[in-house]
């Protein structure tokens, strides 16, 4: 099944102290353009990811992003000694000063001391960016299933449209076979006239150049070999929908095929009704490479 180059997923995560979010789009383009916004200061982890999605996909612009953020909040509490020390000294000059005075002072609790602003203190535990890489790696794996997962959805609706699309094409090269056919007695009387009007004019003309005319217009009345064209064309195009590989850039090329072999069926009809179904034909084969363009 053909797979499309419109994706979305996002994500979140966290490894105390650090939490994250994802976000992953693509849109198509002509190769496989890779743009990433994550931290530079996690050895690694843009060259695991750039591996990651190459190997995932082969056509269309992707836009990843990450966001790390870490908990200030998180972390080990512990007592700085230099402010301990000030604060048993202080509380030692108030108490002698209190009693030269004749005061007696409630005792002081260990709960009060630690409640002294700058005796206790948290810490931030030092954690290594390999540990964090590691981290960041396995929730990027869901996300990325997720983004696949989308392009796949999106490829599967995508084949339903080209196929409906692919049939129309078929349908209009055989009613333009069946027109042609038709047509051919008018295209026999046509070319009986123009063979008179060469024949009263060549008083002395050289049998071979009149030859050379006659032919000349049998071939540009006659679409045989377009129609044949467009049907080994049609063919190609339901063989590739039903490829495994990125089909994308052979059904564009298809697509050009198609047109080109339409505009020669246009410019060579000689009848009104096969001029019709040719510019329908040029209308379906213009609506089907728009959505082309999506293919992977």
């Amino acid at each position: 099944m053909i797979q499309s180059m419109t994706g979305f997923a996002s994500g979140t995560g966290t490894a105390p102290p650090f939490n994250w979010s994802w976000e992953l789009r693509s849109v198509n383009a002509k190769g496989l353009d890779l743009r990433l916004r994550v931290p530079d200061w996690i050895e690694g982890l843009e060259a695991a990811l750039r591996a990651r999605l190459s190997r995932a996909m082969g056509r269309g612009s992707v836009t990843l992003s990450l966001r790390v953020q870490r908990d200030e909040t998180a972390g080990d509490l512990a007592v700085n000694e230099a402010v301990l020390a000030s604060v048993l000294t202080a509380m030692a000059r108030i108490e002698e000063q209190a009693m030269d005075v004749g005061l007696s002072l409630a005792p002081a609790t260990p709960a009060d001391i630690l409640s002294v602003r700058g005796v206790l203190e948290q810490t931030s535990p030092e954690q290594s960016t390999a540990a964090l890489l590691e981290a960041l790696l396995a929730g990027f794996d869901p996300v990325l299933a997720t983004f696949l997962d989308m392009r796949a959805s999106e490829g599967q609706a995508l084949s339903a449209v080209l196929a409906r699309q692919v049939g129309e094409i078929g349908d209009l090269v055989e009613a333009a076979a069946t027109t042609a056919t038709a047509r051919k007695p008018e295209m026999a009387a046509a070319l009986r006239t123009s063979l008179a009007r060469v024949l009263d004019n060549t008083d002395g003309a050289d049998p071979q150049r009149v030859a050379q005319e006659l032919a000349l217009i049998a071939v540009k009345t006659d679409v045989t070999e377009e129609i044949d064209r467009l049907r080994a064309h049609v063919a190609a195009a339901r063989t590739l929908l039903h490829e495994c590989t990125p089909v994308g850039r052979k059904l564009d090329f298809l697509m050009q095929e198609f047109n080109r072999e339409a505009n020669t069926l246009c410019s060579k009809s000689q009848s009104a009704a096969l001029t019709r179904i040719g510019l329908d034909l040029k209308t379906v084969i213009d609506q089907m490479r728009e959505q082309v363009q999506n293919v992977e």
